[in-house]
Parts: C-alpha cells; structure tokens; sequence
C-alpha cells in the first residue's frame, strides 16, 4: 500500500477522535483564515478559500465558526496572524517527508518537528532538498459502494481528471491541482456522493519499507506530526508491503 493511500486511510479513521479533541476544527479554522487573508473572502475568486470551505463541510463545522474565521482573515475581527511555513525533511529508510504548516510561531513549530523527527530517527532537512520528488495533485474519494467503474471513469476524465483507480472500498480520482473544481462539480452535478477530497503532494517514486520496525517509526513520525496543531498535512513518499502490514497489525 502506498504512503499515500496508507495515510489517507489512517487519517480517515482517526477523524472522528481529531474532531472530539478540537484538532480537526483548529486546522481547517486556520486554513480558512489564512486562505481568506491571502485572497480574499469571496471563494468564487479564492481557490485556496474554495477548498478549505470544502474540507470545513466534509468535517462539519459549524457555519458561524466558518463565517469567524473568514472574518478573522480579512480583517473585519481581530485574530491572530498565521504565515504558511514548508518544512522538508527526511524519515528511516531515506524516506521523504514534506511538512505543510501554518503557523504564529516559527521557533516553537521548527523545535516541535524536530523534536519528534530526531527521536524517531528521522531529520530536519532544507529547503528544496526533498520537495522536487512530489507534485501537486487533487484528489477525490469516492464511495465504491453503489457507484459503476466505468460510468465513474466517464464522468471524471471528461471533466479533465488524469485517472481514476479503485482501491479497497473506494475509487480514487486523480487530477491536476487546475482540474480539481471542475471534476468535483462533474461529481456533483452527476448526483456521486464524495467521501472526502483534497489537494495534496503525491510522490514520483515510492520508497519500500520491509521492516515492522522502520515501518513503525515512519507512521509514528506521521501520527505524531499530525497531531500538532500547526502542521496542516504531511506528504511522504513511502510504500508498505502487505506482509509488513499485516504484521503491523497483528501487534
């Protein structure tokens, strides 16, 4: 399973406890912000805005809270100011890691990952040392249950998607980071239910992890990574063998 994929699935599950905790709402309450800030609070002229609105409804979160945040923005309500920080860095196994943040504190996030990078054998790199190994992508999930293969395949590469692929219980949309509005209103408009959606970085090549052990680090890296709550998302260019999985599960 890829990294990709994998954390996409450790994500989804762990999001009903993200949102108990406040962490889910806090993330998508400073990309709205931030988005609203650098472009705006109309999300027809905001790409950026558009899709924070969209994971702010995926998440459910309350309207009042979104129209606050989009205030907080554009300057109608006072708020704390967040700058976008990219941080690149390196896990076992060589495996790359690309750190999305947005943050009011530059010294406490880069202590905060490089606290939890060193401790699992992982490190801090520069910038542009690991960044060129990933490109910007959407990506659309789709519920397989109940939806055709190739009426689903019709609908999104006309739309201008770059491919579709099922994988478990879903399908997985690929599209170019331009493309992203329009398949989505393809979806839409053809009555397809979306599970979730997002803009994110997908890895050229994967680096295979055949250890529990090293498999184990990377994912706990992650995990902990995601956890604070100035890291927005966590890129990384890893594949974990079945058999490696299985064993991960069993302990």
């Amino acid at each position: 399973m890829s990294g990709h994929s994998k954390w996409h699935s450790i994500k989804h599950k762990k999001g009903a406890a993200d949102a108990k905790r406040g962490k889910l709402f806090s993330k998508i309450n400073r990309a709205i912000l931030c988005a609203a800030r650098n472009g705006g609070g109309d999300p027809d002229k905001n790409i950026e805005l558009r899709n924070a609105l969209l994971k702010a409804k995926e998440g459910n979160m309350p309207k009042d809270t979104i129209e606050r945040a989009i205030k907080k923005g554009t300057g109608d309500v006072d708020g704390v100011v967040y700058k976008t920080v990219v941080y690149e860095a390196y896990a076992p196994c060589g495996v790359a890691l690309v750190i999305d943040t947005l943050t009011d504190n530059n010294n406490r996030i880069t202590s905060d990952i490089r606290h939890i990078l060193d401790k699992s054998d992982g490190s801090l790199g520069t910038s542009g040392c690991v960044a060129y190994m990933f490109k910007r992508k959407g990506m659309i999930y789709i519920p397989a249950a109940g939806n055709d293969e190739d009426k689903l395949m019709e609908i999104v590469l006309d739309a201008g998607a770059d491919d579709l692929v099922a994988a478990d219980d879903k399908f997985e949309v690929k599209c170019a980071p331009e493309a992203f509005d329009a398949v989505r209103k393809a979806l839409e408009t053809a009555g397809i239910a979306i599970e979730s959606s997002e803009l994110t970085m997908l890895a050229d090549t994967e680096i295979p992890v055949t250890t529990v052990v090293d498999a184990r680090k990377i994912l706990r890296i992650i995990d902990e990574l995601e956890e604070l709550d100035d890291v927005q998302a966590v890129h990384a260019n890893f594949d974990i063998p079945e058999s490696v999985l299985k064993e991960l599960g069993d302990n």
